[in-house]
């Protein structure tokens, strides 16, 4: 009897207790994550001592300035009035609680590819974070790009939404790299170069891009030797995003400085190699960023 009743409190504590495991589990997943997508970065006001991840900071680009958004669980100024479903339709779809469109400064064309359960992770972090009272600023855009009723017609020409489907042909570690170039990091949102409509040039994925977020000239990450990082090797760019150390010895700087330093420094060395298999694995696309600007009348806005 002794025996049967210690065993039936072994059992109510593992299931007591799985729960609580289980978000702690995911809680320190989610933190992994957001620091792995650079979002206090960007959620981040830091030039005017903005606290962490509400909102405000202004993001430069050829469109106007897009403000980011609180995502603390305030419930009047952040997302503390979001359900789980909410926070999943914003990243998988970038559709707000209110049914509005969100513009594509927000990466969902990226986010939409997380799992499920990064996905959770992500909104039980958050959920436990500090909440902090910070109204949202307004975008400051050009009239004709003030009405979010036209996103529609822009994601069905652009977004291509739906979570990371993995090659089965391929290593598990290539597939993680993928997994995080495409979905987590969202590299191609800054190195890939858009259309006049701010598409992306899919035939010239992480090719560079001359018009980047802040006025930033974005340089070509594929392969090709002579435009882009096809003289790294393999461990020149582990290296790199641990320390932003470049093979010739020079370092990272503006934007990239930042990501390094918040973001991919914090990564787990396996997850660093796998960004690196899967981005010296991609197709080599020549393409000189800084002649771009010259050579951009003569190209077709929209390959």
């Amino acid at each position: 009897m002794l025996a049967q009743r210690h065993a039936a409190v072994m059992l109510w504590m593992a299931v007591a207790t799985a729960p609580a495991i289980a978000a702690d589990a995911d809680t320190q997943q989610g933190e992994y994550l957001l620091r792995a997508a650079g979002c206090a970065g960007c959620h981040t006001d830091e030039e005017n001592q903005g606290a962490p991840l509400a909102g405000r900071r202004a993001l430069h680009s050829p469109f106007g300035t897009f403000y980011t958004s609180n995502i603390t669980p305030d419930p009047d100024t952040g997302i503390g009035r979001w359900s789980e479903a909410d926070f999943v339709r914003a990243l998988r779809g970038g559709i707000s609680p209110q049914g509005e469109h969100y513009y594509p400064a927000f990466p969902y064309t990226s986010y939409s590819r997380l799992s499920d359960a990064d996905l959770r992770a992500l909104w039980t972090y958050l959920r436990g974070i500090k909440p902090v009272r910070q109204v949202n600023k307004p975008h400051e855009l050009p009239w004709y790009l003030r009405s979010r009723a036209t996103l529609q017609i822009w994601k069905m020409m652009f977004f291509e939404p739906g979570p990371f489907q993995p090659q089965p042909d391929k290593p598990l570690a290539w597939n993680r790299g993928a997994y995080l170039v495409n979905a987590v990091t969202h590299c191609g949102e800054c190195h890939t170069p858009r259309n006049l409509l701010g598409g992306f040039k899919r035939l010239q994925y992480l090719a560079g891009n001359p018009d980047g977020v802040d006025d930033a000239k974005v340089p070509n990450i594929t392969p090709d030797r002579e435009t882009g990082i096809g003289k790294w090797t393999e461990n020149d760019l582990v290296y790199y995003l641990e320390t932003g150390a470049t093979p010739d010895g020079d370092y990272a700087g503006d934007a990239m400085a930042d990501i390094i330093d918040n973001s991919t420094a914090h990564l787990t060395g396996d997850d660093r190699r796998a960004i690196a298999a899967y981005i010296k694995s991609l197709p080599a696309v020549e393409q000189a960023v800084k002649k771009e600007k010259k050579k951009k009348a003569k190209q077709d806005e929209y390959q």
